[in-house]
C-alpha cells in the first residue's frame, strides 16, 4: 500500500491520479457515445438488430469496467454519514412500507408470465418463482416519486433513484414496467425478485438503503450492480443457462451485498 510519506510513493500517486483523469475523460466520451445510442434507438431494437458480435463485445467491456470500478468503490473509506442511526432505521422502515404498499396496489392488476416467457426463463430461474411473478405495464403512465423523497432531500440526500425513468421496478414479486415490456428488463426485475425471496423484504431494504447512503448512487448499490451484471451476462449469451438463485446465494454467503 502506498504511503504519502514515501517520496517514491508520492510520485506514483501523482502519476496514478493523472492516469485516472485520462481514464475519466475516455469514459465520459464513451458515455456520450452511449447517450447518442440511447436517444436514437430503443434497447429492444439494439438487442434485435445490432451486429451481435459488436454488441456482445461492447456489453462485455461495460460489464468488466463496472466490476473493476465497483471493486475499488467497495474499498473506499465511507463518507461522513449525514443521518443518525435512528434516522437510518426510519428511512429503512419508510422504504419497506413503500415496497409493500406498491406490491399490494399492483398485484391484483398484474399478469402472470406467459408459457413462452416461462420457457425462455426457466434455465435461469426456478419454476416456483416464475409462477409467482406478476407483471404490470403502465401504458403511458409512470410511477411517481415515493412520498418520502421530499423529506429525504430536505435532509441533504441527493441523487435519489429516478423511478420514473427506470425500465422496470420490482416490488417483491410484482414487476412494473414504466416503458414497453422488454425481455432484458424482465430479467433484471426477476433478479431483484430472487434477492427479495432469499433476503426477505426487511433485509433487502436495509442493505439497499445503507449502501445507497454510503455510495450516494443508485447504480453503485451492490444489489443493483449484481442485477445489472447478471442481466448483462444473459444479454451476451442468452442460450447459456445459469442459476440466478445460486449467484445470489453466493453473494449473500460472501457478504457482497
Amino acid at each position: 500500500m502506498y504511503s504519502w510519506n514515501d517520496p517514491d510513493d508520492r510520485v506514483a500517486i501523482v502519476q496514478m491520479n493523472a492516469e485516472l483523469r485520462h481514464a475519466q475523460l475516455d469514459l465520459l466520451a464513451a458515455q456520450c457515445a452511449t447517450d447518442r445510442l440511447r436517444l436514437r434507438f430503443s434497447t429492444e431494437n439494439l438487442a434485435r438488430y445490432a451486429e451481435k458480435d459488436v454488441l456482445r463485445k461492447t456489453i462485455g467491456t461495460a460489464a468488466a469496467l463496472n466490476d473493476y470500478f465497483l471493486s475499488i468503490q467497495n474499498q473506499m473509506p465511507p463518507d461522513e454519514a449525514n443521518l443518525s442511526a435512528p434516522q437510518v432505521l426510519q428511512a429503512v422502515q419508510r422504504v419497506i412500507e413503500y415496497l409493500q404498499n406498491q406490491r399490494e396496489e399492483h398485484y391484483s392488476s398484474g399478469t402472470p408470465l406467459s408459457a413462452r416467457q416461462k420457457e425462455t426463463l426457466q434455465p435461469f430461474f426456478s419454476p416456483a418463482l416464475l409462477d409467482r411473478i406478476r407483471t404490470v405495464e403502465m401504458h403511458g403512465w409512470r410511477l411517481p416519486p415515493p412520498p418520502f423523497y421530499q423529506e429525504a432531500r430536505s435532509l441533504g440526500i441527493e441523487n435519489l433513484p429516478e423511478l420514473t425513468h427506470m425500465a422496470s421496478l420490482t416490488f417483491v414479486d410484482v414487476i412494473v414496467f414504466n416503458d414497453l415490456f422488454v425481455e432484458r428488463a424482465l430479467f433484471h426485475g426477476l433478479v431483484h425478485a430472487v434477492q427479495f425471496q432469499l433476503l426477505g423484504v426487511e433485509r433487502y431494504t436495509d442493505l439497499f438503503v445503507r449502501a445507497f447512503l454510503r455510495t450516494r448512487a443508485h447504480f453503485s448499490v451492490p444489489l443493483e450492480t449484481h442485477a445489472f451484471a447478471l442481466e448483462s451476462k444473459f444479454a451476451v449469451s442468452p442460450s447459456v443457462p445459469f442459476s440466478v438463485e445460486e449467484q445470489v446465494r453466493l453473494w449473500i454467503r460472501e457478504g457482497r451485498y
